[in-house]
């Protein structure tokens, strides 16, 4: 074989070993991106077993708030049934709201905020939520390594003939967060 032919024999060796590593790289990348969101439906599970005994203890003092304690009971589960990440962030958005009704019920209630049980439950859920917004944060670092893989040249030339495409972020499509909230203080009197 001529010293023409080892070159090319050379060339062509190489672009299939960074063909395998790109592949190898992106193969770790898409398994990460699983990993993140298994980490959000833990919290999610998490946080809809817990449900039932904050409502529970919220139920014993707040009767007449039947509407707020039975949508949150219906709903708890709804985040970790959806299946897709679009799904899974509208029913987590829907049950923090939910939520965020229901700890508006307890604030009526002074003999509810002082029982103990409803206070070990409450910074219960403060870690649940705190430590699902982290694995969301993961989860959309992940989803942003993986789609700049896989859009980026020359990887995209391994990516798009391999099936490889980008993956969604988790987002809050609630309008209300886009925009800072006005405030406004009373004016001081002299």
């Amino acid at each position: 074989m001529s010293l023409t032919g080892w070159i090319i024999v050379g060339v062509i060796v190489l672009l299939l070993l960074y063909a395998v590593a790109v592949y190898n790289r992106l193969v770790r990348l898409r398994a990460l991106v699983k990993e993140a969101f298994s980490g959000i439906t833990v919290q999610l599970r998490r946080r809809a077993d817990l449900i039932p005994n904050l409502v529970q203890t919220v139920q014993g003092y707040a009767t007449h708030e039947r509407q707020v304690l039975d949508e949150v009971i219906a709903h708890r589960a709804d985040a970790t049934k959806a299946g897709t990440v679009e799904g899974t962030a509208q029913a987590d958005a829907q049950m923090t709201s939910l939520l965020g009704r229901l700890m508006v019920v307890a604030e009526a209630y002074p003999d509810l905020k002082a029982n103990t049980n409803f206070l070990e439950l409450q910074q219960q859920l403060e870690t649940i939520e705190t430590e699902l917004q982290s694995s969301r944060r993961y989860y959309n670092a992940t989803v942003r390594d993986l789609n700049m893989n896989v859009q980026s040249f020359p990887p995209v030339l391994v990516a798009r003939p391999l099936g490889f495409s980008e993956g969604p972020f988790y987002q809050d499509d609630d309008q209300s967060i886009q925009s800072a909230p006005k405030v406004s203080f009373p004016a001081a009197t002299a």
